[in-house]
């Protein structure tokens, strides 16, 4: 079988930054480091896992985000629109991080990231 782009990181957003947070810390055992002017958690799983962030909505409603890591994130979102699908937020570097990010809706309306680079 054919070894496809890995998922290489998650997101979880809820109302409430904090209670989400507090609620897959307790569920799961994660470290999770918020001291960031955005109180992004990051997520320590303490695993060989994928990492991942907890944090608020900033459309008031909850979502679950997987990025896909890819050799070239603009090449991506074009690939992904050609079958379908319709950009969510256009290709942008992370402030402070070697990372560069963008989403997309699949043809269903599902949002997946893709990602380049390390947080």
């Amino acid at each position: 079988m054919a070894k496809g782009n890995p998922i290489g990181w998650f997101e979880i957003t809820g109302l409430d930054a904090a209670k989400t947070q507090k609620f897959y810390a307790d569920l799961f055992g994660w470290s999770i480091e918020a001291n960031n002017p955005q109180n992004y958690g990051m997520v320590q799983s303490g695993n060989d896992g994928i990492g991942g962030g907890l944090a608020g909505s900033m459309d008031g409603k909850p979502q679950v985000t997987v990025y896909a890591d890819v050799d070239d994130v603009q090449a991506s979102l074009d690939k992904a629109v050609s079958l379908g699908g319709k950009v969510v937020m256009p290709p942008m570097d992370v402030e402070g991080q070697n990372l560069k990010i963008a989403l997309f809706a699949d043809p269903d309306g599902n949002v997946i990231g893709l990602m380049k680079g390390q947080g």
